[in-house]
């Protein structure tokens, strides 16, 4: 029968695993990996040892055995370790993977007593190696690189190998212009924010682990002589975005030009859930003459986008 006669929820319909599969499938939107950002991460144990350990969380593993197999929603609640076998005389390189054994497609498993979802460990995989190396059903989660003659697995040997399935995104935009000329930057070789633009107060979403973040500013007035410097930004008390150069050879007359700057930042663990100042600053080269500064006339556009990765 090629369609499910009775969709999923019909009340007194009996429904197939695969009719639940396809539904996870669904869900997923055709997607596989983590669900959240630090599900199911691979790490050392607290005294390093011949085993990882594989944290909490869930995730959702396409079949891999039929076109129409579905999708498996796993999930692991505590700490589960995982043994490592030690090396030899030779370097190796394990995976770790979320493996799903189902009988009614592969093996001979029996899911009323057997595990048919397990953490399983590959040996031998490419030392470059970021995905399943067959076609066994699964998700990677970390490949182990393991030098010659050993025994106990350190974080340094844990390349994490995780996705999440459908990452969390948030964008927004938001514009300003100043209500008034800014003080005068340019006289110092030391960052100086543009007195009268206060910058943009970011709430950062608790999942979010990068932040893509665009400031164009349009125009900035160029005054009194030549100029040399750079224009940067700061996110918050640890971030700066990378500086771009302002160069500008044009005389002493009045000048405006756009500028834009914009970066993609890793964003730290204590940012998450927190409100943080995005605000442009800029500086003078040595020996620069020139001024700078914003005015009424000047809007700032702050574009920023915050991504889910794993952490």
């Amino acid at each position: 029968m090629a369609l499910f006669p009775r969709p999923i929820l019909t009340d007194g319909a009996t429904h197939s695993a695969q009719q639940f599969r396809m539904l996870v499938r669904d869900l997923a939107r055709g997607a596989e990996g983590i669900t959240e950002g630090d599900d199911l991460k691979v790490t050392q144990l607290s005294t390093p040892g011949s085993s990882v350990q594989v944290s909490s969380g869930s995730g959702t593993v396409r079949g891999r055995m039929n076109t129409f197999q579905g999708h498996y929603a796993a999930c692991n609640i505590g700490s589960v370790t995982v043994p490592i076998a030690a090396t030899g005389g030779s370097a190796r390189s394990d995976m770790v993977i979320l493996r799903v054994e189902d009988p009614e497609y592969e093996g001979s498993l029996n899911p009323v007593v057997d595990q048919v979802a397990y953490f399983q460990v590959i040996s031998g995989v490419s030392a470059s190696a970021t995905t399943i190396p067959d076609g066994r059903t699964g998700i990677p989660l970390a490949r182990i690189d393991i030098t010659a003659s050993t025994s106990t697995i350190t974080t340094a040997m844990i390349k994490d190998l995780r996705k999440v399935a459908n990452p969390r995104r948030d964008r927004q935009l938001f514009t300003h212009s100043p209500t008034s000329d800014s003080a005068l930057i340019g006289a110092s070789t030391a960052y100086s924010y543009f007195s009268t633009e206060p910058g943009w107060n970011l709430a950062v979403p608790d999942w979010a682990t990068q932040a893509k973040l665009r400031i164009d500013v349009s125009p900035v007035r160029y005054s009194v002589a030549n100029y040399t410097g750079a224009l940067q930004a700061t996110f918050g008390s640890s971030l700066t975005l990378q500086p771009i150069s302002l160069d500008d050879n044009q005389g002493t007359g009045v000048r405006k030009l756009p500028a834009i700057v914009a970066d993609t930042l890793t964003i730290p663990a204590a940012y998450r859930g927190t409100t943080q100042l995005l605000r442009a600053q800029a500086n003078g080269a040595a020996g620069n003459t020139g001024r700078i500064n914003v005015s009424n006339f000047t809007t700032f556009v702050y574009d920023v986008e915050f991504v889910e990765a794993p952490r």
